[in-house]
């Protein structure tokens, strides 16, 4: 949205017949429209393999949630045994109903993944409040996917195999630019207190455990990483410290 506002502004546009806006977007942007039109924003969440809408409300019934489930979808959000977890606590989204997709074509092994325990796994982190409200929190680093070469390496399968070491307390791993191969792996490290690791042992540590072609390129030690305030790690604020690098 914040793209046609700017549109409007520098085209002189009059955008005051939008009345209602459906989506997702930073409280200031939504905040922007509504003050330059004086229309209504509804919020809400949902996937292609949702059929589009899970969760819908408008933004000023709950302003930062993601909406209330709709009367044909059933929301709930799961850590990653597949137990359901309480109000407040931040999970795995997961949905169920008439409106979820069968499946992927052809593709067995990913829809025994996706759908395990009969609900459709959304890969997206969120929490419930009392009222039902969803609030969502970000991607699960699993369904992320960072592409060296051409390459598919999902952060979370680099990351167990960094965990695995026993001097990393713990870590997080995203994609870089880079000239050779255009996108490359960096890890950003937290090792135990006291104890001393070089990133040539690291990056070797991992290529002995998964495909070579998985293991970090760049490796950074840091104090700690920024955490949301749910205690998870702020995979967006270790992009926006860590995510500038070519070479």
């Amino acid at each position: 949205m914040t793209t046609l506002l700017e549109k409007a502004k520098a085209m002189d546009l009059d955008i005051k017949s939008l009345r209602i806006v459906v989506g997702m977007d930073h409280p200031e942007t939504i905040k922007r429209f509504q003050e330059t039109t004086g229309g209504n924003f509804w919020i809400f969440y949902g996937q292609t393999e949702t059929s589009g809408l899970v969760s819908l409300s408008p933004y000023s019934e709950k302003p930062g949630s993601a909406g209330i489930s709709g009367f044909i979808s059933e929301i709930e959000v799961m850590d990653d045994d597949g137990k359901i977890l309480e109000v407040g606590k931040t999970g795995e989204i997961v949905v169920r109903g008439p409106m979820v997709f069968k499946g992927y074509w052809n593709r067995q092994e990913d829809n025994a993944y996706t759908f395990r325990g009969g609900w459709h796994h959304t890969g997206d982190l969120g929490c419930l409040d009392q009222e039902g409200y969803l609030w969502y929190k970000g991607r699960k680093s699993e369904k992320e996917l960072i592409k060296p070469g051409g390459e598919n390496v999902y952060p979370a399968e680099v990351e167990k195999a960094i965990l695995e070491h026993p001097l990393v307390e713990e870590t997080a791993v995203i994609g870089v630019r880079d000239k050779q191969w255009g996108e490359a792996i960096k890890a950003i490290c937290v090792a135990k207190q006291g104890t001393r690791l070089t990133e040539d042992e690291l990056i070797d540590f991992v290529a002995a455990r998964i495909a070579r072609y998985k293991k970090p390129k760049y490796v950074v030690f840091v104090p700690s990483l920024p955490k949301t305030a749910n205690g998870l790690i702020d995979r967006e604020k270790v992009k926006e410290e860590h995510g500038r690098q070519e070479s």
